[in-house]
């Protein structure tokens, strides 16, 4: 009878050692630079984190202050690692350990300069077309917040006159004002030239064509990772674990970003939505994973859809 006292009692304390070490990572701090695509994949782990019991606090950072959040312990986990358009902060953070790069979320992606079908119809298939047509460009190249890793590309094209891109003006803004600027420029069907990538719904709503040329700055294609504070997933393996589970396609993310722009609903509306007409992908992403009390993750989220 002691014995079985004993084994009762151990597996009681192992059990509250676990809600404690778990309620210590009971909010999952993250971060959004203000793009279209993070937007959607961090409302599908906010809907996953909720289920579960957990709360994601997701807070608007430049991509610089990101990784420093990150490294300083102050963001927890980003979604939106883009390689090689990141190689620098990568460089910088995670080659040397401040900071982890926990798991490919995402690939196939594109990112680079795009221009309007009727630009390249007019023959901008490359970088080096792009001054050919300096003055119809306006010798403009339209970016997105200040401090993005592609801007910096950008920047350093122009410093270093490739492409004879050195006389060209970068304009840095949000990606909403970027794309309200090209719109309007399509309209009148006048020249313009702005970062591009795919997942996103402007691959859909605009007639837009990839520049090639970009290859050194930009990559060919590339994939998103989720990165972790350091330490991160040994004091919170649950959340980690699923984390590392998470992988998205474009497909999906296309779709919820469309649903956000063309019904006008939120982010966490349209990402509920999603996973409740495929509801066969939380088996994969909450394999092993658990509840912030212990229990199953799968029947918990399922029962919030």
């Amino acid at each position: 009878m002691q014995k079985l006292s004993t084994v009762v009692s151990a597996a009681l304390l192992l059990s509250a050692t676990h809600v404690y070490a778990d309620a210590r990572c009971e909010t999952v701090k993250m971060a959004d630079p203000g793009w279209s695509d993070i937007a959607a994949t961090n409302a599908i782990a906010g809907f996953l984190l909720s289920g579960m019991g957990y709360k994601a606090k997701v807070d608007t950072l430049a991509v610089p202050i990101t990784y420093g959040g990150l490294k300083d312990g102050q963001v927890d986990v980003f979604l939106g690692n883009w390689m090689p358009a990141h190689q620098g902060f990568y460089d910088k953070f995670v080659a040397n350990g401040d900071v982890v790069q926990l798991a490919k979320n995402l690939e196939g992606t594109e990112f680079t300069l795009a221009v309007p079908d009727y630009v390249w119809e007019a023959g901008v298939h490359d970088f080096a077309d792009l001054n050919k047509f300096a003055d119809k460009f306006d010798k403009k190249i339209y970016g997105i917040g200040s401090g993005a890793p592609a801007n910096l590309s950008l920047k350093e094209i122009i410093q270093k006159n490739d492409f004879d891109l050195g006389q060209w003006k970068l304009i840095e803004s949000s990606e909403q004002a970027m794309l309200a600027e090209v719109s309007r420029a399509v309209k009148r069907e006048r020249f313009v030239t702005f970062l591009g990538w795919t997942p996103h719904p402007m691959n859909v709503q605009l007639k837009m064509r990839y520049l090639k040329g970009g290859e050194k700055y930009f990559g060919d294609t590339g994939s998103v990772y989720t990165l972790t504070r350091k330490g991160y997933a040994q004091a919170c393996p649950n959340v980690a674990k699923l984390l590392t589970n998470l992988k998205f396609t474009q497909d999906m993310e296309n779709s919820i970003m469309a649903e956000v722009v063309n019904n006008k609903v939120s982010n966490s509306d349209a990402a509920k939505a999603w996973i409740k007409a495929n509801p066969a992908v939380l088996d994969k992403w909450l394999e092993g994973v658990e509840t912030l009390d212990g229990q199953e993750a799968l029947a918990a989220v399922k029962a919030k859809l």
